[in-house]
């Protein structure tokens, strides 16, 4: 029997605050067992992301509790309120907060998570439906937000615990939902069309155009375990563990996000 081909819908709200939910508590036990008494602690690098420390991770994810923020502050008042200025506005926040101390970036992680998650319960009925801007530029309804911070967490909780955390450990669902997310983003911007990403013995998703061969050559269908396959897709694990029907080496694969 082929696996059921489909690129399926995003469950309902309450299960995706369920999901941000766990995944927040999930980063926060990570963070919070990390030695703060120790200095060097924070200037420790992180494999997955080059050019970033822990300290780095530390105040993105802060901030971007923060940026989530301002979007539902925007749904809430319909004054615009971007995520940030601009990339470059961005990436300074991040560099200036990795200069603070670690038990300083633990506590921000923390509080900003707070304030998040009581802005998603103060928010009103109406707002949920109001559309909002993503620092990709995609316009999208207040509800992504949910979404979007869902994935931070869980990811992040990857990149600064490889050792404690890994994609193995994610319930199914969130798993799915993430390779959703990224065929969904490769098929807007119009790269590696033709990609089939095959769980096997289970289900399929494709990207762009199909399973027909496109102008940068034949379609390829790459097959793994469900966690193997959310890695690699998102940037954080290796190839190795994954087939190419017909042979071949899976392809390069651009940035998700």
């Amino acid at each position: 029997m082929s696996p059921e081909q489909s690129n399926p819908a995003r469950p309902d709200d309450a299960t995706v605050r369920t999901w941000m939910d766990a995944g927040t508590e999930l980063f926060l036990d990570r963070t919070e067992a990390l030695p703060t008494d120790q200095p060097a602690a924070g200037a420790a690098p992180l494999p997955g992301l080059p050019g970033w420390t822990r300290a780095h991770l530390l105040a993105h994810v802060a901030f971007n509790a923060e940026a989530l923020q301002r979007l539902l502050s925007w749904a809430r008042t319909g004054v615009e309120a971007p995520m940030y200025a601009s990339p470059e506005a961005r990436n300074t926040e991040i560099e200036q907060g990795a200069r603070r101390p670690l038990p300083e970036l633990v506590g921000h992680v923390r509080t900003s998570a707070a304030d998040l998650s009581r802005a998603l319960d103060e928010l009103p009925e109406p707002a949920w439906d109001s559309m909002v801007r993503t620092a990709q530029g995609r316009d999208v309804p207040a509800r992504e937000v949910v979404w979007m911070r869902t994935r931070e967490v869980w990811i992040h909780a990857v990149d600064l615990d490889p050792a404690q955390v890994t994609f193995r450990q994610f319930p199914e669902d969130i798993l799915e939902a993430l390779i959703t997310d990224v065929v969904a983003m490769f098929t807007r911007r119009g790269q590696v069309p033709g990609l089939v990403i095959e769980v096997i013995g289970s289900r399929s998703w494709v990207v762009g155009g199909g399973t027909e061969p496109s102008e940068s050559g034949p379609a390829v269908t790459v097959r793994g375990g469900l966690a193997d396959l959310t890695a690699w897709l998102t940037g954080r694990g290796s190839p190795d563990a994954l087939t190419v029907r017909g042979g071949g080496s899976p392809p390069d694969l651009p940035a998700w996000l």
